[in-house]
Formats: C-alpha cells, structure tokens, sequence
C-alpha cells in the first residue's frame, strides 16, 4: 500500500513535466523522422541520451553523419550544466548504488526544477520513481512523435521549440515556490554577457559565467559569516 501511495504522488507531483515532455518527445520524434534517421535511433535516443536540447542538436549532426567525437563534444558542452544539479539533492540520492546511478542519470531541468520544490523528506523518498516517470513520458512521446512521422512538422512548424517552452514555465513555477530572484539575474547576465563575447560557444561560457558567480556569491557569504565570527 505504501509503494502504492507514493507512486500516486510520484505521478500527481510529475504530471506538469508529462504535459510538456509528452508534446516535446512527439516534436523529438516528428523532427528525427523528417530527418530521415531510423525511428530505432530516436527511440535509442530518448533511452541512453535522454537530454531533450542534446538530441534536438543530435538530429542534424546524425543526418549528416557527422564524427562521434564531434556528437560527444557538442552533447557534453549542452548539458555541461547538469553537472551542478546534484549538489543540492545530495542528501536525497538513493543509497543504493544502481538506483543512485540511474537517478543522477535521469536528472534533467524538469525532473530538478520538481525534486527542488518539494519537501526534502518527498525528495528523497520519490527521487527515483519522478525521474523514471519523467523519461518515460519523454519515450512516450518519442514514439508517437515518430508514428506521426514526417508529415506534422509541415503542418505545425517549429515544434522544436516546445522544449524551451517548458522550460520557462517550470522555471517560473520554481520562482513562484522559492521566491528567490538572483539566479535569475545572474543567468540573464551570464547569458548577455557570453553572447558579446561567442556565438559557437555561447551555452559553455554562459554556465562556466553563472557557475563563477555562484561559487562568488557563497564564498562572499562564508567570509561575512566567518568575520562576523571573529569579530564576536
């Protein structure tokens, strides 16, 4: 019964990310079929890969059949950023180390943006079931995207820009619980600040600016806390 129960949460707390990753795999699966690639491939994709902005840069470089390194490259600089989404789950992480694997596996912006707005005590009891949750609707969506085919994306452009959609309101509904305002700012002004400087490596210096500022901002703040200490 307790398995029961929180599955039921798991899937009342996931639902959000289902309405927008079911729609975002379809456009994933859509546009990897107009592509020409094997729907084996997409599916392949949406199962090892699993990084929505990954495989929607994936689709062209695989038509084109571009190197492995190069695929690696790019894939590794788009999701550089999932790197610092543990640190403030790490107490919520399973102990066990194949569900921890696939936990930090499966942790995407949305999939962090829910766990992060939660109860630590839910966090950590529902960690792995909102993942797993989570990317199925992703490979749910891919597959239908791909049973669509082709012929959708002629009827409804720019279905790639579905993800970014979702992610600006999850965004939103995060601020909405948290109310904190500066990595907000600090993101907009890494953003603007990496554009004046490269267009190639645009996302890379953008997440190295946002992870300095934050790394700044703690620090400042130890040192406030540590001189108040000394002073007393």
């Amino acid at each position: 019964m307790a398995q029961t129960s929180s599955w039921k949460e798991a899937l009342r707390l996931s639902m959000p990310v289902a309405m927008g990753y079911i729609p975002a795999g379809m456009a994933f699966g859509v546009l990897s079929s107009a592509a020409g690639l094997p729907w084996w491939w997409s599916v392949l994709l949406s199962v090892c890969l699993y990084a929505g902005a990954a495989q929607y840069a994936a689709i062209p470089m695989l038509a084109a059949g571009a190197p492995t390194v190069s695929l690696s490259v790019n894939t590794l600089v788009i999701n550089l950023r999932h790197i610092f989404y543990a640190l403030p789950l790490l107490e919520a992480l399973p102990k066990n180390s194949l569900r921890r694997w696939y936990a930090l596996f499966a942790l995407t912006d949305e999939s962090f943006s829910v766990l992060t707005t939660i109860l630590p005590e839910q966090a950590k009891r529902l960690f792995v079931k909102i993942v797993l949750l989570n990317q199925s609707y992703w490979i749910l969506g891919t597959v239908v995207g791909i049973g669509l085919g082709a012929g959708l994306n002629q009827l409804i452009p720019h279905l790639d820009f579905a993800l970014p959609c979702l992610f600006v309101v999850l965004a939103y509904e995060q601020y909405q619980a948290k109310k904190v305002w500066w990595p907000c700012v600090i993101a907009a002004a890494a953003f603007v600040f990496a554009s004046l400087l490269t267009v190639n490596y645009l996302l890379l210096l953008a997440v190295a600016g946002c992870a300095a500022c934050i790394l700044l901002w703690e620090a400042s703040g130890r040192l406030k806390t540590s001189d108040k200490g000394g002073v007393a």
